[in-house]
């Protein structure tokens, strides 16, 4: 019984339930959960850079364009397939987010938000005023994806890409937390001074945080542009980073599981809006400050009091370690100490 209700079983229950979705929904039901599974990227991506590194960074609706873009202009451009150009994108996204990186050696705090914040604005003139590569302000349409020989459209293709590339990022990302890497971004977060005297690499582990936030949010950007088959520059603006940042404020900050849950519940409040498009930055605002104040640990940390193995440790259960042994007895065992806020 404990395992039928603990943090993971929501998750295989969530995904169990966004597979069988497009079999038995209408089409704009399915656009919606393939909304949730883009954004359930987006999110740890971000949490991985906000969370567990402590990186105050305002770059990834900027990512999230630059994996659009990318893929987008390889398919439209050079005639690339999306097989190919999904990756691409990605991985340009991801090598523009490591090269903020070097910046963030030296600015911290507000003085990285507000340089991130420019380095957004800037991709967004970029996006509007390189008309030349970008087809300017007005956009540029993509071409349906072909799935043959297999007889699916190219709707329910996406889907079930977006489906297994987010549930491989889930466990990427939760394995990688759960290890000496996730270990050493905490240590970064509580205190960076002190993890440099630890001998942890400062630029090495900064760089790998946000490459790892920029891989994410290229890959959504990618699968984004081809549920629209459309790629425009107002889709990355302003309302996309106070929502990408949301969703883990709400969710859970440094908590994957809080980073689906999060995204989840936010996509279904931006649609339950969408009719109301003035009063969505007035929702996300109001939404962050009352979290901010009256529940910081996000929804997910009353879910770990709940729920049964809802902890997140920051090392790998081996058998017959005292990790492994408590688990075993359903003893929910604390984090390592450098875990702890």
């Amino acid at each position: 019984m404990r395992a039928l209700v603990s943090g993971k079983a929501f998750l295989v229950a969530l995904y169990a339930a966004l597979l069988v979705l497009p079999f038995v929904a209408n089409p704009y039901i399915t656009l919606f959960g393939n909304l949730i599974l883009i954004y359930i990227m987006l999110a740890i991506g971000l949490n991985v850079l906000f969370g567990y590194t402590g990186e105050l960074a305002f770059a990834n609706a900027a990512m999230l364009g630059i994996g659009a873009y990318g893929a987008g202009l390889l398919q439209v451009r050079l005639g690339a397939p999306f097989w190919l150009a999904l990756p691409a994108g990605a991985l340009l996204a991801m090598a523009i987010g490591t090269a903020i990186a070097l910046p963030a050696l030296r600015l911290k705090g507000l003085y990285l938000a507000l340089a991130t914040v420019a380095f957004a604005e800037f991709t967004r003139w970029v996006f509007i005023q390189w008309d030349a590569v970008t087809f300017g302000a007005g956009g540029f349409h993509i071409r349906p994806v072909d799935f043959s020989p297999l007889p699916i459209s190219s709707g329910l293709g996406v889907y079930l890409v977006s489906w297994l590339v987010s549930l491989a990022c889930i466990v990427v990302a939760w394995r990688a937390m759960a290890s000496r890497l996730g270990r050493a971004l905490v240590a970064i977060r509580d205190g960076d001074l002190a993890a440099e005297s630890l001998g942890i690499d400062l630029l090495r582990y900064k760089a790998f945080a946000f490459a790892f936030s920029g891989f994410y949010a290229g890959l959504a950007g990618g699968l984004y542009a081809a549920l629209l088959n459309f790629v425009a520059p107002e889709n990355y603006n302003l309302i996309q980073m106070i929502l990408h940042k949301a969703m883990i404020v709400v969710g859970g900050v440094g908590s994957i599981l809080g980073s689906v849950l999060g995204a989840t519940l936010l996509v279904v409040l931006y649609e339950a809006l969408r009719g109301f498009q003035y009063l969505q930055e007035i929702a996300f605002g109001v939404l962050l400050i009352v979290f901010v104040i009256f529940m910081p640990r996000g929804l997910v940390e009353p879910l770990k009091r709940w729920l049964p193995g809802g902890e997140e440790p920051l090392h790998m259960p081996r058998r017959g370690d005292r990790a492994a042994e408590g688990e075993h007895r359903g003893v929910a065992l604390k984090p390592p100490a450098v875990a702890e806020d």
